[in-house]
Formats: structure tokens, C-alpha cells, sequence
């Protein structure tokens, strides 16, 4: 006797690899442009085989026609697509907090490549990036993905009606998150850029005939990064507190 799959264990880890690989494609660390997608794709098809076993009792039985075949993958790739999108949202967070950094410290047109993105950015941001995903993975983070992942199938379960508004909600509401998490992360380089520009402005002010833009902008630079270093620890602990809180959400039953 033969150890086969019946058709309806192919549909269901069909149907799992379907979700699980469209969230992969878009996770952080994992789902990174530098990642090559074979890499991702056999990821997401190993997570799936170890995933199914523990979903089945929550996937629809085999259809009997290609057109709902179709309609059933189209929607657990939707479904993936969001979970995935809304994870990677926040990670945008340390990026607009290297842009604000970089502004201050008037390193913006300082550009490298990014290896998060695969595009150009500015060097802070960059770092910041790859800082992200390096606390990704030491805070253990990436194994609160897989378990957002298995408790997706309760949150939105196949057979269940989609929350589309509900998801809407949150993926607006984690792009707001976005960006006031970047400025709260850059807020130490922003008051010492407030107070330093004032200061130099007031000594132009006293003192015409001084340079102040040749003396004061290597001291812009130097002080600036300096508060950033000293606040790095801060932003990485910030930020990795908002992420777990994120991730709450997906955890939830």
C-alpha cells in the first residue's frame, strides 16, 4: 500500500501554502528584496507543510468546480497580502525616523543603497533598516510571526466572512502609527537641532561678521550624530515595544 495524499490533504495545504506564501512575501527579515524568492517561496512551502496539520479542521472541503477553486485561493492570497502589508507597515517607522535624522544632521543627500528596499536612501535610514531586522530576529520576534500566522485562521478564518473594514481600519490606523513613531524616535536629534539652530542664529545675529555656517555646520554634524548614538538604545527598545504591540493584535483570539 502506497503513501499517497488524497486530493482533499493537497487542497488544504494548497490552500495554506496560498496565505502562508503571500504573507512571507512580505515579511520583515524574510520577505526582503536582498532574499532571493526561492528562498522565500521554499520557506513559506516548509511553513505550510508544518501548518497544515494543525489548520485543517478550519479549511473548506475540496471544491467541486475550478471557479471556486479559483475564488477560495484568490481569497487567502488577499487575506495574506493584508497580514503581510500591515506587518511590514510599522517596519517603515525606522525610516522615517533616519530621513528626520538625516535632515537635522544635514546628511540627507548622503545616499547608499538600501538592502532592506533594494533602492537608493539615505545612510541613517539604511542603518536603521538593517538595525530594524536585526532586532527582528535577536528579540525572538520572528516567532511571534508564526504564531500571528497559525491564529490568522481563527482571526480570519476561510469559511468566515473577511473583516474587510476591520482590516482597513487597522491599516490606516498602523501608516498613522508609521510616521509618529518615526518623529518619536528622532525627537532627540529634532530639540537638539531646534536648540542648536537658535543658537547659531543668535551668534549670526551678534556677531555679522563671524562665519557661522563654516563653523557651525561640522559642529551640526558632530553633536547631532552624537545624540543619536547616545539614543540609539532607546529607538531600538521604542520601536521593538510597538512592533510586540502590533503583533498583539494578531495574537488574539
Amino acid at each position: 500500500m502506497g503513501h499517497w495524499a488524497t486530493p482533499d490533504q493537497v487542497w488544504a495545504a494548497a490552500l495554506v501554502f496560498t496565505r502562508i506564501g503571500a504573507i512571507v512575501m512580505l515579511l520583515p527579515g524574510i520577505g526582503e528584496q536582498a532574499v532571493p524568492p526561492r528562498i522565500r517561496l521554499s520557506f513559506a512551502l516548509l511553513l505550510a507543510l508544518v501548518m497544515t496539520p494543525v489548520v485543517a479542521d478550519k479549511l473548506p472541503a475540496l471544491p467541486s468546480t475550478v471557479g471556486a477553486m479559483g475564488g477560495w485561493v484568490l481569497r487567502e492570497s488577499l487575506i495574506g497580502l493584508m497580514m503581510g502589508a500591515i506587518l511590514r507597515v510599522l517596519l517603515g517607522a525606522l525610516a522615517v525616523a533616519g530621513e528626520v535624522v538625516a535632515i537635522q544632521t544635514s546628511l540627507a543627500f548622503a545616499q547608499t543603497a538600501n538592502p532592506m528596499q533594494a533602492q537608493p536612501g539615505t545612510t541613517i535610514a539604511s542603518f536603521l533598516g538593517v538595525m530594524g531586522i536585526a532586532l527582528v530576529f535577536a528579540s525572538g520576534m520572528h516567532h511571534l510571526f508564526i504564531g500571528a500566522i497559525a491564529n490568522s485562521y481563527a482571526l480570519f478564518g476561510p469559511v468566515k466572512t473577511v473583516l474587510v473594514g476591520d482590516a482597513a481600519t487597522l491599516a490606516i490606523r498602523t501608516v498613522g502609527q508609521a510616521f509618529a513613531v518615526g518623529v518619536q524616535l528622532s525627537a532627540p536629534v529634532m530639540v537638539f537641532s531646534l536648540i542648536f539652530n537658535a543658537a547659531a542664529g543668535l551668534v549670526g545675529r551678534v556677531m555679522p561678521q563671524f562665519q557661522v555656517f563654516f563653523a557651525a555646520t561640522p559642529l551640526n554634524v558632530l553633536l547631532g550624530l552624537s545624540v543619536f548614538a547616545l539614543s540609539l538604545g532607546v529607538v531600538g527598545l521604542v520601536w521593538v515595544s510597538r512592533y510586540q504591540d502590533l503583533l498583539s493584535l494578531f495574537l488574539r483570539t
